[in-house]
């Protein structure tokens, strides 16, 4: 009795102890099956240790662990678990992806396979064509490196080196990479393609080439299917005509639109203007620009450049019609003319620039004020022809020998330039004058004050004043210096803005301007983020495509 227990202790152990063993030992990979063999034979000259499977009327067929595999003879080293392909060989996993060449090599151990000789492979409405690509099941990842074309309903890819992600659908390109679409092409040194959306992300120097556009970045993505897209680093916008640079660039093809962020340029050749900022954009439609936070645009005039500058600016219009507005706090600045304004509206079309709201201008050491001022300028010439003040019009310059000012009103104010530089002003209606007047030895004599209807100043080309014409009886007396009131000594209309004055191009912008900063730009995504955002779209895209459609309510009776 005693021993009988004792053996049924120890077979209790035995079995237990091979279930563990059983638990520990890694599972067996399974085999390659034959599903249908055909004629078969061996030749252990050829083929050592393998069996031959070949058609007889019937195609040779194989299975490993959801692949199927039909080919016209088949090779089969059992004891390596592989099997070698060849004719017509057409692979199959799951409902979608297939893979049709003349020659696979599979791997049942690694579960890994080669294809040779004019490989397609299909998955959904993908078709990857190479002559040789190498497929992973463990991974779902099919990768070729001597030249591959990707087709889907929407582009062409084509490069030297490419891997397919079966499982996201997603082509990743390293080398040589093009798009060909109806409507654009893309160049692309690393590009990540999604099928499921038609969205590429770009990792290096790339081109975008459409109809009416041209786009370079070396970061960036694009949506092939709504040709919209947001570009960074080394970024540039070719549309309408002018071409577009900025830390951060978006274009939207459809609604004819492209903007950017931070550090803006627009050259606008054509039309010799540049535009600058740190936020811009083109509207085609509208035949359009709009520019803030540090707007300026610059037009060139002869050798020199005209620099505008607003808070905002606007340009609208065609070529030769295009209208520029600048507000608020506008101002204006050439290297022999100046201004500072509420706003601006300059019209193309009949070379006006009107000044409106508390305009000055300075011109020399003069400075000229009035409630409007308009800038004419020469439409063949496209220089500056003349100036008009309307209303309260007043010059003021400071006498260079001592503390006072000279100053000439009136209702009217006509300026005329020659060669861009002003050198005739016509005041007319109401005229009067303060002038300071010196002797040969540079004594001061007395101050003159003068009125007649008309005063006309001559300026020299550094736009000193270099000559006054009374016309029309002018009345009026000279006064010694302790003879006149200080306090008539500047017309009521009198306000000197000569700290205003803008110095430079530099100087254009208020403190506050000077004081802004470009928003900081986050970047674009990682391409681990990237795959998370595309399997999410993906997935809510199909749940979105696979709902019942419901019918609509019937009407109570």
């Amino acid at each position: 009795m005693k021993n009988s227990f004792f053996y049924i202790l120890l077979s209790i152990f035995a079995l237990c102890l091979q279930e563990a063993i059983a638990q520990t030992e890694p599972p067996k990979t399974k085999r390659i099956e034959i599903i249908y063999g055909g004629e078969f034979t061996i030749d252990n000259v050829k083929y050592p240790g393998a069996t031959i499977f070949k058609t007889d009327g019937q195609r040779v067929q194989f299975r490993h662990q959801g692949l199927e595999v039909w080919c016209d003879l088949a090779v089969l080293y059992e004891e390596r678990n592989e099997v070698i392909a060849h004719g017509d060989v057409v692979l199959q996993q799951g409902d979608t992806l297939q893979m049709n060449s003349q020659y696979v090599a599979y791997k049942g151990n690694t579960k890994t396979a080669v294809a040779k000789q004019n490989v397609v492979l299909r998955n959904g409405n993908m078709t990857l064509e190479t002559q040789e690509l190498f497929f992973d099941r463990n991974t779902q990842e099919a990768y070729y490196n001597n030249f591959g074309k990707i087709t889907d309903p929407d582009n062409e890819l084509t490069s030297k080196t490419g891997k397919y992600y079966a499982t996201t659908k997603k082509n990743q390109f390293t080398n040589s990479v093009k798009i060909v679409n109806k409507d654009f092409t893309v160049h692309s040194q690393v590009l990540d393609y999604y099928h499921n959306s038609g969205n590429a992300y770009f990792y290096g120097k790339t081109t975008i080439a459409g109809a009416d556009y041209k786009v370079y970045c070396e970061r960036g993505y694009y949506d092939t299917r709504r040709e919209q897209g947001y570009f960074m680093k080394n970024a540039k916008i070719e549309y309408d005509q002018k071409t577009l640079v900025g830390d951060s660039l978006y274009f939207d093809k459809r609604r004819q639109f492209a903007s950017g962020s931070n550090n803006i340029f627009i050259s606008d050749t054509i039309n010799k203007t540049f535009v600058k900022g740190h936020y811009g954009e083109i509207h085609k439609a509208k035949d359009s620009m709009f520019i803030t936070k540090k707007a300026l645009i610059i037009s060139l005039v002869e050798k020199d450049s005209l620099y505008m500058h607003g808070k905002r600016i606007l340009v609208t219009g065609k070529n030769k019609h295009r209208i520029i507005r600048a507000y608020p706090d506008a101002r204006i600045f050439k290297s022999d003319m100046q201004a500072k304004c509420d706003s601006i509206h300059s019209n193309e079309a009949n070379g006006l620039t009107q000044l409106v709201g508390k305009p000055v201008a300075w011109t020399g050491e003069s400075q000229m004020t009035g409630d409007n001022i308009h800038l004419i300028a020469n439409l063949k010439t496209e220089q500056l022809d003349s100036l008009k003040v309307f209303q309260n019009a007043l010059v003021i310059e400071k006498d260079t020998l001592g503390t006072g000012y000279n100053q000439v009103k009136g209702k009217f104010l006509y300026g005329k330039f020659k060669n861009n530089a002003l050198r005739q002003i016509d005041f007319l209606q109401n005229t009067e004058s303060i002038y300071y007047v010196y002797n040969d030895t540079k004594e001061l004599i007395g101050i003159n004050k003068l009125s007649c209807s008309h005063i006309k100043l001559y300026l020299d080309k550094d736009q000193q004043i270099l000559q006054t014409v009374f016309i029309t009886q002018p009345s009026g007396n000279l006064y010694p210096e302790d003879k006149l009131h200080i306090n008539d000594r500047k017309f009521k209309e009198f306000v000197w803005r000569g700290d205003e004055r803008i110095a430079s191009k530099e100087a254009i912008f208020s403190e506050e301007e000077k004081q802004l900063k470009p928003k900081e730009i986050k970047g674009m995504k990682t391409p681990e983020e990237i795959d998370e955002v595309e399997n999410a779209l993906s997935k809510s895209t199909q749940k979105t495509e696979s709902l019942p459609v419901q019918n609509s309510p019937k009407k109570e009776k």
